[in-house]
């Protein structure tokens, strides 16, 4: 390539790559993968390397993060918040290595400390005589945007920090926000159920979630912190390596990133990433790879940073979660609530070491605007034990010979026309007695999301069900080891065994049998709060939709789908059946200083977030309101405080300000 091709390549490049970043960072929208711009990036890096007079002062490797919104107002960070080189493979470690050893004139083994890259967004929070005072995204790397409200919503984020850190005058802690995948699939289901566009990640999730303007919407998103630096390492009297600041921060009551660990060296830190790799699907929320940092702070210090990322650390990724295949068909599964989803059938592909030949469409608006067609090639994308979906089609290599793909008409299961509502997106299948929505039902209600009747997965559910053994949740009850011994793979044991592990699910708890049931709209911490609240089976069996609305988290949807399922007259008979069969017990005993009290809290709170005292009231065995209503016989006024201040007083509530309300949580009066 000679120097005219390299720049117009360099000036394609870089607008791409500008274009990428604002999609990224701003607007929470990506369209490429991380592996795709990863090689633009990296292509970007070979030609100025190459080219030298062509890295202009403001390219995009010299750049960190993107743009602040208008819609906030700035912060400057207490020092800059920087970006990380990448890794692919050992290779590059090793030059990561040689370049700090070369750098630092050390010809042993510099100490490392790994851990996993978590995949959410960063950001900065500064802490003053231990009290949580400002935080804000990572923005541009200088200045971010404030954020303060928000992530006061995150219960992970103390409002006052625990020992020796609590002492500094100022701290500024560096870490991510994630939302967990659990939550994100159930925000993705909650939003395709009314019709909104799903996120595309966990990470656009939470970063979409931060960005609010309303404080209330980013608490209801289960966002969780971790931190995993501080900014002035060096202010900290007694610290000599990162992995002390680890220990501090947990210490002063911060979550860090899971399965830390201190590496000898590089053969220690390429174990601890295949292990990562491994453990993946199994942690709470997404990582794309392993950060590796030099674990002496003096050896950081004195290795400084380039423009826009430290030399003392880097991030090893993990091999690309996607790939390019082709939609060679589309068949539609009909789920518990009779939502039916399109489903492609793809040419198989190898994606992070698994063979995927199937992934979600999610549903008729998706396709749509996805413009997604029969025999497209399409990048699909996936993420640990997430179910593979298809991430966008890729019209350039289209030949005209690509369908329209249409939703049936009728429910492929039972022939029943589909239903959809103006508000939601999907089709659904009206029809109670349809076979594919009862074996859902089933396998959910036996699943780990329910009772977990050991030995009834879904291949047995599905056996079962086609010998006319198990149709109805009921029937689990009247099961016997004879019916089960005589069919293809099962026997006298493992017949015992299935009748056995149904008796052990019959105690359980009101909140796990809430979930069990799959009631739209309500999951396994609505049904928490829920069992919190209504504390037996027959308390919600006489509840109404304003009864339930008073519950922390269930909204006018929910309650109204509560109502629904618990009035329904067709639904009496098998909750008749629960009542009698199962014992059912809350998770927890209510504590004796709140017992019988409801708290209603308006306006904001000084020394906790508004979540952490909701958590401090239910600990103690009260409840907690999110409407003003009769029920209601405390109400919490911090700075601030709105209408509900005015309802109360109308009421003649008894009104406590925060410091009487820690008092009495605390038992120091009442």
């Amino acid at each position: 390539m000679d120097h005219q091709q390299a720049a117009a390549r360099v000036a394609e490049l870089t607008a791409l790559l500008r274009e990428h970043a604002h999609r990224y960072y701003v607007l929470d929208a990506p369209a490429i993968s991380d592996a795709d711009y990863d090689k633009l990036f990296r292509e970007l890096e070979d030609l100025e390397e190459r080219f030298p007079d062509l890295a202009a002062p403001d390219s995009p490797t010299r750049k960190v993060g993107g743009a602040v919104l208008e819609s906030f107002r700035p912060h400057r960070h207490l020092a800059p918040m920087l970006s990380l080189e990448n890794a692919f493979s050992r290779a590059e470690m090793n030059a990561f290595a040689d370049r700090a050893a070369r750098f630092l004139n050390h010809h042993d083994p510099i100490p490392l400390f790994a851990e996993p890259k978590l995949d959410g967004l960063a950001v900065e929070l500064v802490y003053e005589q231990g009290e949580f005072q400002v935080g804000a995204t990572r923005g541009d790397g200088v200045t971010g945007e404030d954020i303060t409200a928000n992530l006061r919503t995150i219960a992970t984020i103390p409002s006052r920090l625990h020992g020796p850190l609590a002492k500094m005058k100022t701290l500024s802690i560096r870490g991510e926000v994630c939302m967990p995948v659990a939550a994100f699939l159930g925000l993705n289901q909650r939003r395709e159920q009314n019709g909104e566009p799903a996120f595309a990640n966990p990470r656009n999730a939470a970063a979409g979630s931060l960005r609010q303007l309303d404080s209330r919407i980013t608490a209801g998103r289960e966002l969780v912190f971790f931190a995993y630096a501080v900014a002035d390492p060096a202010a900290i009297d007694g610290c000599e390596t990162h992995s002390d600041i680890m220990a501090l921060l947990w210490d002063a009551g911060l979550r860090v990133p899971p399965l830390g660990r201190i590496c000898a060296d590089l053969d220690e830190v390429e174990d601890h990433y295949r292990l990562l790799l491994a453990k993946r699907p199994e942690l709470v929320c997404d990582i794309d790879g392993m950060v590796v940092k030099v674990n002496p702070l003096d050896l950081q210090q004195r290795l400084g940073a380039k423009a826009r990322s430290p030399r003392w650390a880097i991030a090893w990724k993990f091999p690309a979660e996607e790939a390019v295949t082709t939609i060679t068909d589309v068949v539609f599964s009909v789920g518990r609530t009779g939502a039916v989803t399109p489903v492609a059938v793809l040419e198989p592909v190898n994606i992070g070491g698994v063979v995927v030949s199937r992934a979600t469409l999610h549903n008729e608006d998706e396709i749509a605007r996805k413009d997604l067609r029969l025999g497209d090639r399409v990048r699909v994308r996936r993420a640990g034990d997430v179910i593979p979906e298809v991430v966008a089609a890729l019209p350039e290599h289209r030949r005209g010979n690509e369908r329209p793909i249409t939703m049936p008409a009728a429910c492929p299961r039972c022939g029943h026309p589909l239903v959809k509502k103006q508000e939601e997106a999907a089709w659904r299948c009206p029809n109670p007695e349809c076979a594919a929505q009862q074996v859902r039902a089933l396998i959910h209600f036996c699943g780990k999301s329910g009772l977990v009747i050991e030995g009834l997965g879904k291949r047995a559910v599905e056996q079962l069900y086609r010998e006319g053994i198990l149709r109805r949740i009921t029937d689990l009850f009247t099961l016997r080891p004879e019916q089960l011994a005589p069919l293809d793979g099962w026997g006298e044991r493992s017949a015992a065994n299935l009748i056995a592990a149904i008796d052990a699910a019959r105690e359980t708890t009101l909140a796990k049998l809430i979930a069990a049931l799959g009631i739209r709209h309500v999951g396994e911490v609505a049904a928490q709060n829920l069992e919190a609240h209504f504390r037996d089976l027959q308390s919600l069996r006489k509840a109404g939709t304003t009864d339930f609305m008073e519950v922390d988290g269930i909204g006018e949807q929910g309650a109204r789908e509560l109502r629904k399922f618990f009035s329904n007259a067709d639904n009496q008979p098998l909750l008749d059946t629960l009542d009698r069969e199962l014992t059912l017990s809350s998770g927890e005993e209510p504590a004796a200083p709140l017992a019988g009290l409801v708290f209603l809290f308006t306006g904001g709170l000084k020394n906790c977030s508004r979540n952490e005292a909701k958590e401090m009231v239910k600990r103690r065995g009260g409840r907690v309101a999110t409407s003003m209503s009769r029920k209601v016989t405390h109400v919490v006024a911090g700075d601030k405080a709105g209408s509900k201040l005015k309802k109360a007083q109308e009421a003649g509530c008894r009104i406590l300000d925060e410091e009487a309300f820690l008092r009495l949580v605390n038992k120091e009066g009442t």
